[in-house]
């Protein structure tokens, strides 16, 4: 379902920064104007922000609805945090794919309250616009297929559309083959 045809009352994100945490707003106010105006915003019911209240809340197929998920590595005192970019219709593969490209020996969803106080944005808005630049951002082989992902905002309040490619071109993704697998 193309996202123009859903309940979502979608506009220009830096016409609507009210909906972006700081970071995100940041960073769309940074790249390069073609990718900056692709991206739009729309305000939700922040109750309705996990993805599957969300998607049938306002009628977005779920593999139209991309997922952020931050992780943590650990490898002996070291700890590396990395988000993982995946579509609804799939889990990203942590102990498999993850853990090997992170090189760690353990690889875990990381404490919500970590998550929010290293990205800035609030737990269930989180997305990989504007997270930090140490981070490695790893995306789902079949999310730069979709033509607009719907993903967090940084808020629970609101959800951002950018077409897959924008997403695929944001800076340290790596697009990686078999990170996630289809849900059972």
């Amino acid at each position: 379902m193309p996202v123009d045809a859903v309940s979502l009352d979608l506009r220009p994100a830096l016409e609507a920064t009210e909906l972006l945490a700081a970071p995100v707003r940041d960073a769309i106010a940074s790249m390069p104007a073609a990718d900056a105006a692709a991206i739009r915003v729309a305000p939700i019911d922040a109750d309705l922000a996990d993805t599957a209240a969300f998607c049938e809340a306002y009628g977005v197929a779920p593999d139209a609805s991309a997922n952020c998920i931050v992780v943590a590595g650990k490898r002996g005192d070291v700890v590396s945090y990395a988000a993982c970019v995946v579509l609804a219709t799939t889990r990203a593969d942590v102990n498999g794919a993850v853990r090997k490209l992170l090189g760690a020996r353990k690889v875990s969803f990381a404490p919500m309250d970590e998550a929010t106080a290293l990205t800035g944005m609030e737990y269930g808005g989180i997305t990989p616009v504007g997270l930090p630049e140490d981070w490695r951002v790893l995306v789902d082989e079949r999310v730069p297929l979709v033509p607009d992902a719907i993903i967090g905002a940084g808020i629970r309040g609101a959800k951002i559309s950018l077409p897959g490619a924008v997403l695929a071109g944001l800076p340290r993704v790596e697009v990686i083959e078999g990170l996630a697998r289809e849900l059972e």
